[in-house]
């Protein structure tokens, strides 16, 4: 199957980010002992076990249950969020084959951004979770923009639209201001592509408003969809999209 496009947005948690390994016990040890409190690891981690065996795997809970990790597992120790965050960081990576396959896009003169669920206030590029992690990785670089509830953000020069603050993938209204921006630069939501793998934020609502999608299942698998394809691995886009003729 072929896919052709002008502009690719790719979701950012569990389908650019590989949240697969089971480090967390090392993010949990590490953020106890910088909280002074490395005598409560082994405690917090058998809490931990307890979360796992209720909602199976890290992807789950952390795209549906992680207040709970700081309200169980830590007890709701002040500043705990912040501290986890940034330790987790060093232990998340990008998914395998993602910027290869980004990288062959570019080339073919398809712009690629990122569209998460950024539930913080946008600020420079690096103080937010997801530019924080392109910029650890230096991955920054692939991407044209970041897109987010909060607004967007140009990754090349800093600059952002908060056009999009207030929307939401999962309501819709953010691919409505996308469509609108895409629009204004000469690009029709036909000839773009929601790569993710949640059926109710990066597909449906993206393909109601005109937008092709690709249903990404290579960590966990949601529920079906209605999208144009599945892939299990990214490295499969350079087979799929191709740039629009004429």
């Amino acid at each position: 199957m072929v896919i052709r496009a002008k502009w690719v947005g790719i979701d950012f948690g569990q389908t650019l980010m590989d949240s697969s390994p089971e480090r967390t016990y090392w993010m949990i040890g590490d953020t106890s002992k910088e909280l002074g409190e490395p005598e409560l690891v082994e405690e917090r981690c058998h809490r931990w076990r307890m979360m796992k065996e209720k909602y199976g795997s890290y992807p789950v809970i952390k795209e549906r249950a992680r207040p709970e990790i700081m309200s169980y597992v830590f007890d709701d120790r002040p500043g705990v969020a912040e501290v986890f965050s940034r330790i987790e960081q060093n232990y998340l990576k990008v998914a395998d084959g993602a910027l290869d396959a980004i990288q062959h896009l570019r080339d073919q003169g398809i712009e690629v951004s990122i569209v998460a669920e950024l539930k913080r206030t946008l600020g420079p590029i690096g103080t937010d979770m997801v530019s924080a992690f392109l910029m650890k990785r230096n991955a920054i670089e692939y991407f044209d923009e970041l897109i987010t509830p909060q607004g967007k953000v140009d990754l090349r020069t800093g600059e952002t639209d908060l056009r999009y603050k207030g929307s939401s993938k999962e309501v819709g209204d953010l691919y409505d201001v996308l469509a609108e921006d895409l629009r204004s630069r000469g690009i029709e939501p036909k000839d773009g592509v929601m790569v993710g793998d949640k059926e109710w934020s990066d597909i449906t609502p993206a393909q109601k408003r005109g937008f092709q999608a690709i249903h990404y299942s290579g960590y966990i698998f949601h529920a079906p969809s209605n999208a144009s394809c599945e892939i299990r691995h990214l490295s499969e886009l350079k087979n799929i999209i191709r740039p629009v003729e004429g």
